[in-house]
């Protein structure tokens, strides 16, 4: 079973990135380093619900 997520910029809290977690071993937020368009730099970027 996965879930579709969305991945929120840190910095500016624009919604950029979905992608797809395993519901049964992922059950913390995930946090990964993407280019975020509006900051024009790579930022972190969280998993919003």
């Amino acid at each position: 079973m996965r879930n579709k997520v969305i991945l929120a910029c840190e910095t500016c809290q624009s919604r950029n990135y979905t992608t797809q977690k395993n519901k049964l071993t992922h059950v913390d937020r995930i946090e990964v380093k993407k280019f975020c368009k509006l900051c024009n730099e790579h930022t972190l970027h969280r998993e919003t619900k």
